[in-house]
């Protein structure tokens, strides 16, 4: 029995013993079977979405102390030190039973911040928080984002001022995502603003229960509230809290948006393992009264072919993290279909749908296609705006000239 095999058994002994699987397999994707929802972001009510939270932890704690909450992480941190491939065999196992969804906590905290804290974080930092967020007890969120600086992440103007042997941080954040349920936040703050952009930036983390920081939800438009802004007034960090050198914190914020890219890009699970499904789109085709219609049966052979691309894509990337690469250029591709096509997805089910998608009749996989459709304009803009990941792809993939620079 090879590595894979003798670990593909491991997981299933502990899913059999932890969890239950379910009946027929992948049967739970299919069209008419259990909860229609369709919605990338949530809208639950603040006691439904505590309650998820609180599941997710304990699962991910159950996971980490099972030998599986950071698979490819070191040992020294509770990790397995194993490769990609075994992370990819434990989801795709892990999707066959039943189990809190964890992506709340596991794709912005545990995809991103994580390792980006093991690349860049001082020893005492690492001890004290890697195993404490693989365990589930802290929640990590990305404060990045800032109201005037848009799609241009090194147009932040939050600052942060050396005092002694602690850091002043003043500015505002915006679209934090679970920032209300997280415990620590990485920032992104200027502290040289006589220098190029680029070059003036340091990276913390920051204890969100200090002093001076302010967390407001923002509601979106399906009716939910993950987004935050977070408004940071005179918050104390300390110097051993600095991820990075200082003024090097765009080279942290790449190991972070790298990682970012591809999570986000290779993220198909829950609601959205069963919307991007072939059987389950051609049951939406046939069900809306339109599998003979072949003008739908073409634009759902596009979107077929296009999912099926990004997930020789996806494999791709794998493989290329096996031979020990960092994720490269080549996520930004694959978040930027993962987005065009929930998006086309959401659209076409919009259209087959009908007047049906905007008052609830109570048939099952209508009306709950708003949720996806409400949703699908932050998917290009999330994880990096297509215009952004376009830039990269031109510059670092066509060699094409960088786009120019004001002075």
């Amino acid at each position: 029995m090879n590595d894979i095999e003798t670990f593909t058994a491991e997981v299933r002994a502990f899913l059999d013993a932890n969890a239950q699987r379910f009946p027929g397999g992948e049967a739970h994707l299919a069209w008419g079977k259990g909860d229609d929802h369709t919605g990338y972001f949530s809208d639950d009510t603040a006691e439904v979405e505590a309650a998820k939270f609180a599941a997710a932890r304990s699962w991910q704690r159950t996971r980490y102390e099972g030998g599986f909450g950071w698979i490819t992480g070191p040992s020294s941190y509770g990790g397995r030190e194993l490769s990609p491939v075994h992370d990819l065999v434990y989801d795709l196992l892990e999707a066959e039973y039943d189990v809190p969804d964890t992506g709340v906590i596991s794709l912005i905290g545990l995809g991103m911040i994580g390792p980006t804290i093991l690349a860049h974080g001082q020893q005492a930092i690492k001890d004290r928080y890697l195993p404490a967020m693989y365990r589930g007890d802290a929640i990590a969120c990305q404060l990045f984002s800032e109201p005037a600086a848009g799609s241009d992440l090194a147009g932040v103007t939050t600052k942060a001022v050396q005092d002694g042997d602690v850091w002043r941080l003043t500015g505002q954040k915006v679209w934090t995502s679970v920032a209300h349920q997280a415990q620590l936040g990485m920032a992104l703050c200027r502290t040289n603003p006589d220098v190029p952009k680029h070059k003036g930036i340091t990276a913390f983390l920051v204890d969100l229960a200090s002093p001076g920081v302010e967390i407001r939800p923002l509601r979106q438009m399906n009716g939910g509230a993950e987004f935050n802004e977070v408004f940071l007034t005179d918050v104390v960090v300390p110097d051993d809290h600095r991820l990075g050198e200082i003024d090097g914190g765009w080279r942290v914020a790449l190991t972070t948006l790298m990682n970012e890219r591809a999570s986000v890009g290779g993220e198909n699970e829950g609601a959205l393992a069963r919307v991007l499904s072939d059987g389950f789109l051609a049951s939406l085709l046939h069900e809306t009264g339109h599998g003979a219609d072949p003008a739908a049966r073409r634009r759902l052979a596009e979107i077929t072919a296009d999912l099926t691309a990004a997930d020789y894509l996806n494999r791709q990337t794998v493989r290329r993290l096996v031979g020990g690469a960092e994720p490269g250029p080549e996520a930004s591709v694959s978040k930027m279909m993962w987005a065009q096509n929930l998006t086309r997805v959401a659209h076409l089910a919009a259209e087959l749908v009908g007047p049906r998608l905007t008052a609830d009749t109570g048939a099952w996989g209508t009306y709950s296609w708003t949720e996806l459709l409400l949703g699908s304009p932050a998917f290009r803009i999330l994880g990096g705006t297509e215009e952004i990941l376009k830039n990269i792809l031109g510059e670092r993939v066509l060699g094409l000239p960088k786009e120019p620079v004001a002075p």
